[in-house]
């Protein structure tokens, strides 16, 4: 089909057809201007470069044509005539047109200096010899510290630049020869503050004769400086509303960081303890170091120490919730490396992106050992009576918040006369050392340490070089088994007893009990209790538990210690019994009649039940 006689009548043909019409009266219009409007009216090439008979440059201004440096201007399409019209191609045009512009621009050579630097903003002045006298000082100058008269010693007539300490930097530029820069001077009265800069400047030569000495002359000194002041007092008020700000923030930081850390260590009976926290110096932000004293009941106490990674308020905000945590954990009286398990997954959960190191430990005075776990966190370092100073060993684990590694426990020996040192890597790591030379450090210093444990914990960060500017935070806590000797000694006590089975075990519990308590010269009314009690935990752990059983009796200056453990695992609970019941009612007379109890399960298998009396004072 042939669309030839509708095509026209087309929308989009119709619009075209308009706008190729419109374009073209345009191009006439321009064609009255100073610029060809039509590529036709080009004149023949070769005549577009040919020169003149005589040899010489043709004249822009007269033909118009070609490529040459002057103004084309043109009337119509064809040609020109006269000196102010011409045919030229659009580059040609062009060309003549930027080279004019080029032409134009004056040379540094013709500006004023006393005009530049005249109409600076800036404040400038100009000095000159080894007294330095005034040159020259430009209107800002003038305006910001009045009027100065010329040739007077700078020290005379430019007083502002002594208060901002720069006479000084003058007479080093002058000698030096080099530029120098002072940021942030403070003016006098402290309104605005400058950023000064000293460049050396050479004056002209010139040679004068005295009428002393007509015959003699004396060249002018010609060095000075040239002093150029920039008002930065909106910089200098922000840089110190943001100094303002980071320090509020860090007080919060720290405010935070200590309320959340234990105001009061709890003392257990059998040790002795002390902690310190360090916060880094003011350039350094607040970091989530934190330690903890648990007691666990039974004479044992659990003792935490952790690192979490960042700065800042939020590091201390994880750090608090992982402290409550481990609080809440250590109530079940697990093993530690269950803890750490719980505490694993919980700082996944805070904040995938903060990882903490924390090592965990439990003290058992009746076994003398000091179990722990530690996630990514350093070594436990333990100083024995003699002095010698050992690492706990492996295992340590990765940091909190990584998942997916099960952690284990270890035990390393806390005796009579021990002290024992948890801290963060604040205490040992610095830049461009080894760790372990830290670590290293650390035992040498611990070894010569003596003293009670808040004693120990000053000397190590003296020994360490730990001071107020320090960069990082440092927590440290030290803990002691004091070697009982003398009256002391006579406080703490220990008893134990096997138990066989068979119907006999209970009376021989009994009367065991009765006998150790009565050597202890506790009141009557104290050895009862304590023999009810130990008579009701052994019947439990008969009707219930399995071998071996053990009765275990311990006082301290405090307290009064009954524990039963045997094989079976499966923790008892306090119930309700019925009226009829015959069973099921001594862990309630237990807890009723003593101070706590509680039972946790052993890391051998099997658990250990047990109750505590407080001691009456004396």
């Amino acid at each position: 089909m042939n669309f030839t006689r509708w095509s026209a009548r087309f929308p989009g043909t119709q619009r075209r057809a308009a706008a190729r019409t419109e374009h073209a009266a345009a191009q006439a219009k321009r064609g009255e201007g100073a610029v060809p409007a039509a590529r036709g009216g080009r004149a023949d090439p070769g005549t577009e470069r040919a020169a003149p008979a005589d040899g010489k440059p043709a004249d822009p201004t007269v033909s118009g044509i070609g490529t040459g440096t002057g103004t084309v201007t043109g009337t119509g399409t064809g040609g020109g005539s006269g000196t102010d019209t011409g045919i030229g191609s659009g580059s040609g045009s062009t060309t003549a047109q930027r080279t004019g512009v080029l032409a134009a621009v004056p040379s540094l050579d013709e500006l004023s200096v006393r005009e530049v630097l005249g109409r600076l903003p800036a404040l400038v002045a100009l000095v000159h010899g080894p007294e330095h006298r005034v040159a020259y000082v430009n209107d800002a100058y003038t305006a910001g510290f009045g009027a100065r008269t010329p040739g007077a010693p700078a020290h005379e007539a430019l007083p502002e630049l002594g208060e901002l300490g720069l006479l000084p930097l003058l007479d080093q530029v002058q000698r030096s020869g080099k530029p120098r820069t002072a940021k942030n001077r403070t003016a006098p009265g402290g309104a605005h503050s400058y950023t000064v800069t000293c460049t050396p400047v050479d004056f002209p030569k010139a040679s004068t004769k005295t009428d002393t000495d007509a015959g003699s002359e004396a060249e002018a000194h010609h060095t000075g400086v040239l002093i150029h002041l920039a008002d930065v007092t909106d910089h200098a008020e922000a840089v110190e509303r943001l100094r303002a700000s980071e320090r509020r923030q860090r007080e919060a930081a720290v405010t935070l960081q200590r309320s959340l850390l234990p105001q009061e260590l709890e003392q257990p009976d059998d040790l002795r303890v002390a902690a310190t926290y360090q916060p880094g110096g003011t350039e350094a932000a607040v970091g989530g170091d934190w330690y903890d004293v648990i007691t666990l009941g039974a004479g044992r106490t659990a003792l935490v120490i952790g690192d979490v990674m960042g700065r800042g308020v939020r590091a201390a905000a994880v750090m608090g919730q992982l402290r409550t945590a481990v609080r809440a954990y250590a109530r079940l009286d697990l093993p530690p490396h269950e803890v750490l398990q719980l505490l694993d997954g919980l700082a996944a959960e805070i904040d995938a992106s903060q990882i903490a190191t924390c090592v965990y430990a439990v003290h058992d005075p009746n076994e003398g050992l000091l179990a722990y776990a530690s996630a990514g966190h350093l070594p436990i370092l333990v100083r024995d009576e003699d002095g010698t100073v050992r690492r706990a060993a492996d295992p340590t684990g990765p940091p909190l918040g990584t998942g997916g590694w099960l952690h284990t426990s270890g035990t390393i020996a806390l005796g009579p006369g021990s002290t024992a040192v948890l801290y963060t890597d604040g205490l040992v790591e610095r830049r461009g050392e080894d760790i372990d030379e830290g670590v290293a450090a650390l035992e040498r210093a611990l070894s010569g340490a003596q003293g009670t444990p808040a004693v120990i914990c000053d000397r190590l960060m003296r020994a360490l070089g730990v001071d107020a500017d320090h960069d990082d935070d440092v927590a440290v806590m030290v803990l002691q088994q004091p070697a009982r000797t003398g009256a002391d000694a006579e406080l703490f006590h220990n008893a134990a007893l096997e138990l066989l089975g068979g119907i006999e075990a209970a009376p021989r519990a009994r009367a065991f009990a009765q006998g150790v308590l009565a050597s202890w010269r506790f009141p009557v009314e104290l050895c009862d209790l304590g023999v009810l009690a130990a008579s009701e935990l052994v019947a439990n752990s008969l009707q219930h538990g399995t071998p071996p059983m053990r009765l275990r009796l311990r006082r301290t200056d405090r307290r009064l210690i009954i524990e039963v453990t045997d094989g079976d695992d499966h923790l008892p609970r306090r119930r309700r019994a019925e009226p009829g019941d015959e069973t099921g009612r001594g862990i309630s007379i237990v807890a009723t009649i003593a101070s706590s109890w509680g039972s946790r399960r052993t890391p051998g298998g099997g658990k250990a039940v047990w109750c505590e009396f407080a001691l009456p004072d004396k």
